[in-house]
């Protein structure tokens, strides 16, 4: 199997990596910072306040975007298989 082969596998696994961590993510830092703007509005400094929230986003946001990122998983290992199956023993 050719160097750059493996370079791109280990890129795509890279940016699928951060394709598929990037909804949770994202909803964590969103529900994060309005949490802090009503912390910041009403002088509450309760550490519940924006923790669990943010654990809600994260877990709905996993749910929501499930169906994708397991589509890109798929196509993923789709993917690698086929460059295995090309070696040759």
């Amino acid at each position: 199997m050719p160097s750059e082969t493996l370079l791109v596998l280990g890129r795509e696994a890279l940016l699928l990596m951060v394709l598929a961590s990037l909804p949770p993510i994202g909803a964590s830092l969103l529900v994060g910072f309005l949490a802090s703007l009503f912390q910041a509005a009403t002088q509450l400094q309760e550490q519940t306040l924006s923790v669990v929230p943010k654990l809600v986003a994260a877990v709905l946001a996993l749910v929501i975007a499930a169906p994708w990122i397991a589509g890109q998983l798929v196509r993923f290992t789709l993917q690698l298989f086929n460059v295995l199956g090309e070696v040759n023993a």
